[in-house]
């Protein structure tokens, strides 16, 4: 964990946000990569995840790519501390219609790909909050109303961090969690 961070638990999982660089987190199993349809080094997110990754990671997702908004594919962690990385394409605001379910499927089919390997942990950045230009606000409301209906099905996951960028990004996405979740405890 990095800075500090709001943690709630429900049903046994606990759901936290912190500032930090998503390709930093080394206790935890696996990060999202906020990708591009092809996989590739970008900018933001999918820059960090994959200078961090090295040409390993690049290999293994020249073969996934293309991928679809709202789809998650899983590779090896390379060069990171993370066992995995797994890849979501996010919708890009105004143009990938319906935004809000395109996102709201980022995050289920990683949560998916996370349960399907048998993860106890995973580390979401703010999906098409960047370059792709969804509002900060809006996009957290998504991400925590996603993982709220979840939460009763996952069996492997117990531990859902976010990691911001900012300490303001950081703070909207504590309030969106304290709104959707409930209190810390």
């Amino acid at each position: 964990m990095t800075g500090d961070s709001l943690r709630i638990e429900r049903n046994g999982i606990v759901v936290e946000c912190t500032t930090g660089d998503i390709a930093g987190q080394q206790d935890i199993d696996a990060v999202v990569n906020a990708a591009n349809a092809q996989l590739q080094i970008g900018g933001g997110v999918a820059g960090a995840i994959h200078r961090a990754g090295g040409p390993a990671l690049d290999a293994e997702c020249r073969p996934l790519a293309p991928i679809k908004p709202g789809e998650a594919v899983i590779t090896g962690g390379a060069e990171l501390p993370n066992s995995y990385v797994i890849h979501c394409l996010g919708p890009v605001y105004g143009r990938d219609t319906p935004e809000a379910e395109l996102l709201a499927a980022c995050y289920r089919n990683a949560l998916k790909r996370a349960e399907e390997t048998g993860l106890q942990s995973i580390a979401f950045p703010a999906i098409s909050t960047g370059a792709f230009g969804y509002p900060m606000r809006e996009a957290a409301q998504i991400a925590f109303a996603t993982i709220a209906e979840a939460l009763p099905d996952l069996s492997s996951v117990t531990h859902i961090r976010f990691v911001l960028y900012s300490r303001r990004d950081r703070d909207l996405h504590e309030e969106v969690m304290r709104d959707v979740l409930g209190d810390a405890g």
